[in-house]
């Protein structure tokens, strides 16, 4: 089938006309109605449509694409206008866009062969640039006193992007010097993209492999970094330019796209078979699936069980929530993992990577605030500015898995406090304000700064961690290192492991527990029952009388608790693939939240819970001495001088406040700028 039949335009007509889907409905009559009712330029056709309707004229579209879409959008042109002549007033030209298209290579397999064919690619889009004007049809005049004439060259719409300055004039047949002249000409809107790999197909150990992507008309900003998109298109080849030597004879791929598709729904690219899906189902029944399912979570790594069941439900994760204002409540559970060195942590999260249905990994010392959020950088061919996808964009809708939080630098770690909570990265420079999506999970781990974790200090003192950025995890767990009764067991375990003697009936293959997170994720979307909400209700109560006991009593538990209370009993109720959080998810929620509570939010000094030692990173005792060592700054520096140390520990002595300890929070107070020291250990209050 080399040539074109004679009536295309006829075949499609018929097409729109009197196609028919399985419900007897015209589904493209309906699409051409909508087009004129909002003065739509596209058309989207669906491929299998096309091969329902008619074989052969479906194959002759992919094998002349280039040859059949001008004559196709002329027809649907033409037809529109017939049934509407006002449409012409507003709208000048439409396109037939194809999309569903089987063919879907990845963007590692395209090779020379695929050019000037039609395809389409799936990947993530990581750069953006701005909408700019292509010049398709260009009014020029020669500047030339005997012609002084303008023309239109070339006489019909060009499909490429360059367009040379005539060299003779049609007019008097003459060469010479020509200007365009720019309000004569036609335009269109014009804009690139980058997409890239998704971070789960990229094999490891290599680059992930990118296309530039042209997006034309009505197609210009329909996506934006972070976006996963599928698009159909024409893969054609551009001249490599070299620096300052003119061009090249390499060429590189780009892809003029004809439609695109953005993936709404998070995890929809997940194949899940209808064998998969009763296998999932039946998992679900097993009254221990939650107790299978963290037993499962890095299965080679000895006990461990409160970080494994806090990665499982950062894994399935709470609903995301929509107000009727607009304000949305994340859904994501974040979880930072604390502890000493050779405790499996970074193991741990390698696996949630690995059985995370959408991922990236990273750690703090590769990572930088750009790197992590987003960027914008110059494009090296034209010398834009482009806006460029960073780390927890490119985790959206996923788990972005971030080892050796410690070692980032403090304008580093900033940059996550907003993606965490808020859920999105906002960015300013060059002009380029934009707002980035980042609703990914955030699984961390972290060293303490002294090498070990020292239990006798709080949380805040042994990372290295602002407590701005501590309050943010939804769980906190500490891994010590603890000599004990467990050992000849953890001895066994990692022998038979490194044996590969490790074979539990109860352990879920990774592969279906990747696919049983995606199915809960994307299908089950469990609410509170009355039961639920009592006991959660009670318990935040019942916890907040305990810490307003006296005015002195500490803050134990917050709203922002409460939240993460709410959010860990629909992890739980979607692991049971439940529809409801039942009594039993909420009261495993607040044991959990306990174990949270008594290991991390604890004043080390009183020996009592204070989610102060989190939310600020100072416990309410060392809030009070510290008021007390400011009053007694105050008081002893006067108006003009300032305190001496030898004098505030004097009189802190005589306050109950030991030496060692009214010095290292006298060091703590200058460092948090509360006093300012004037001259050597002379103090007085900033």
């Amino acid at each position: 089938m080399s040539a074109i039949p004679p009536d295309p335009k006829d075949e499609f007509l018929l097409f729109i006309s009197t196609y028919k889907d399985s419900k007897g409905n015209t589904v493209y009559l309906k699409k051409i109605n909508e087009m004129i009712s909002y003065r739509k330029k596209s058309l989207y056709v669906d491929y299998n449509d096309l091969i329902l309707f008619d074989m052969t004229f479906a194959t002759l579209f992919i094998q002349k694409t280039n040859d059949l879409l001008p004559l196709l959008n002329n027809a649907l042109y033409e037809y529109i206008t017939s049934l509407d002549p006002s449409f012409a007033e507003d709208v000048d030209k439409v396109f037939v866009r194809i999309y569903n298209l089987p063919r879907t290579v990845t963007l590692r397999a395209i090779r020379s062969a695929l050019a000037n064919k039609l395809i389409a690619v799936e990947g993530i889009v990581t750069k953006m640039s701005d909408v700019k004007q292509r010049l398709v049809k260009g009014t020029f005049k020669h500047l030339d006193p005997n012609c002084n004439q303008e023309f239109v060259y070339p006489d019909q719409d060009t499909f490429g992007e360059l367009i040379e300055t005539p060299t003779v004039c049609p007019v008097c047949g003459k060469t010479g010097r020509f200007k365009l002249v720019p309000e004569k000409s036609t335009f269109v809107d014009y804009q690139r993209i980058i997409i890239q790999e998704k971070p789960e197909d990229t094999p490891s150990g290599q680059m992930p492999r990118k296309l530039e992507v042209v997006l034309e008309e009505d197609l210009v900003d329909t996506v934006r970094p972070g976006d996963r998109v599928k698009i159909v298109g024409m893969i054609e080849v551009k001249q490599e330019a070299l620096i300052k030597r003119g061009a090249s004879s390499v060429f590189s791929f780009q892809m003029k796209a004809h439609s695109v598709e953005v993936s709404q729904r998070v995890l929809e690219e997940v194949n899940i078979s209808e064998d998969e899906e009763l296998k999932i189902k039946q998992l679900a029944k097993d009254p221990w699936i939650i107790d299978r399912i963290i037993a499962s979570i890095a299965p080679e790594i000895y006990g461990r069980w409160e970080i494994k069941e806090a990665i499982a439900l950062s894994l399935f994760g709470g609903v995301p929530k929509t107000m009727p204002d607009g304000t949305r409540l994340r859904g994501d559970i974040h979880t930072l993992i604390i502890g000493d060195p050779g405790t499996a942590k970074s193991q741990i999260l390698q696996f949630a990577a690995k059985v995370a249905p959408r991922a990236v990994y990273t750690t703090g010392k590769g990572s930088t605030a750009v790197g992590l959020t987003a960027a914008v950088n110059r494009d090296k061919e034209t010398g834009d500015w482009m806006l460029e996808a960073g780390a927890l964009v490119l985790a959206d809708g996923g788990v972005a898995v971030i080892d050796e939080i410690e070692k980032m630098r403090d304008e580093d770690r900033v940059a996550i406090h907003e993606a965490m909570e808020q859920q999105t990265v906002s960015i300013a420079k060059a002009g380029i304000v934009a707002k980035l999506n980042s609703r990914a999970t955030v699984i961390s781990a972290g060293n303490p700064k002294f090498g070990r974790y020292i239990v006798e200090r709080g949380v805040a003192d042994n990372i290295n961690l602002p407590p701005s950025l501590l309050s943010r995890f939804d769980l906190i767990f500490i891994l010590i290192d603890k000599p004990g009764e467990e050992d000849d067991k953890m001895a066994d375990h990692i022998l038979d492991a490194h044996a590969g003697n490790i074979s539990d009936k109860n352990i879920i293959e990774i592969d279906l527990l990747k696919k049983y997170i995606a199915y809960a994720r994307k299908n089950v979307n469990p609410k509170i029952t009355p039961e639920a909400k009592k006991i959660l209700k009670e318990f935040f109560i019942d916890m907040r009388k305990k810490g307003g006991e006296s005015p002195e009593s500490p803050v134990i538990i917050t709203p922002r608790q409460l939240e993460a209370l709410i959010r860990l009993s629909e992890a739980y109720a979607r692991m049971r693939l439940s529809d409801t959080v039942s009594k039993e998810d909420a009261e495993r929620a607040i044991n959990i939240m306990r174990i949270f509570l008594q290991t991390v939010g604890i004043d080390v000094e009183t020996g009592k819970m204070d989610i102060d030692t989190i939310m600020t990173g100072k416990p309410s005792s060392i809030r009070e001495k510290m008021e007390r060592l400011i009053d007694i700054v105050r008081v002893l520096a006067g108006d003009t001088s300032c305190a001496r140390l030898k004098e505030i520990v004097k009189e802190a002595k005589n306050i109950g406040i030991e030496e060692n300890e009214t010095r290292r929070l006298i060091e703590q107070m200058r460092r948090d700028f509360l006093i300012v020291e004037t001259k050597e250990d002379c103090y007085r209050p900033a």
